[in-house]
C-alpha cells in the first residue's frame, strides 16, 4: 500500500452487508432478473461480481450470467501506464444484445475506468442498458458518470487513497482510507 492508514472504512462484515444490499437493489431496480448480465471489471470488480451473483442465486434462485471485462486497452492513460501494458482476457460468455449489463467495480473515483468499461462493453454488442455498481464511491468525478448502485459513499480529498482489499485478490478483507505519502 502506498500511504499511511488513516481509518478502516469497512471490515469484512461491512463489505458483506454492502454487497448483499447492492445485490438486492439490482434485482429490485430491474424488477427481477430477466435479461441481466453481471460483468466484473478486472481486478477487484470480478470477485465482487461473483459475490453479487452468489447472493442473487441465494435469494432469487437464479444464476445470472457472469462476465469478466479487461479495460486495459480502453484506458485514456494507456501511454502513461507502461510501454507494454499487460492485457488480460475479456470473457463475457453470453450475448449482451438487448440485455441489461451491470458493470461492477470496487471504487468509483474520476469516472475514467467506468468510461473505459462502457467503451469495452459496447464493443461486445448493443445492450438495452448499462448500469454501474461500485463498492465505494469516493467522489472527484472528472467525467459525467454516476453509479446506479453504491455500497458506501465516502467523501475524500485528492490526497487520500481508498484501498479495497478482498480475500480473493489480497488475502485480506477490508476497505481502508490512506493518506498519500509526500515524495519531495
Amino acid at each position: 500500500m502506498e500511504g499511511t492508514i488513516k481509518s478502516k472504512i469497512l471490515d469484512a462484515d461491512g463489505i458483506r452487508r454492502a454487497v448483499t444490499r447492492i445485490a438486492h437493489e439490482i434485482v429490485e431496480k430491474n424488477k427481477g432478473t430477466d435479461k441481466l448480465v453481471l460483468v466484473g471489471i478486472r481486478r477487484r470488480g470480478v470477485p465482487l461480481a461473483e459475490r453479487i451473483q452468489e447472493y442473487i442465486k441465494e435469494f432469487e434462485g437464479v444464476e445470472l450470467p457472469l462476465g469478466i471485462l479487461d479495460i486495459t486497452l480502453y484506458r485514456d492513460d494507456l501511454s502513461t501506464i507502461d510501454v507494454q501494458p499487460v492485457v488480460h482476457e475479456t470473457d463475457v460468455p453470453v450475448s449482451i444484445e438487448g440485455k441489461t449489463v451491470i458493470l461492477i467495480d470496487d471504487v468509483l473515483y474520476t469516472g475514467r475506468t467506468a468510461r473505459a468499461a462502457l467503451d469495452a462493453t459496447m464493443d461486445l454488442g448493443r445492450p438495452e442498458r448499462i448500469q454501474l455498481a461500485v463498492l465505494v464511491d469516493r467522489g472527484h468525478r472528472e467525467l459525467p458518470i454516476r453509479a446506479d448502485f453504491v455500497g458506501k459513499n465516502l467523501p475524500t480529498s485528492r490526497r487520500e487513497i481508498v484501498a479495497v482489499r478482498l480475500l480473493e485478490v489480497d488475502a485480506e478483507e477490508d476497505v481502508l482510507l490512506l493518506e498519500r505519502e509526500d515524495h519531495n
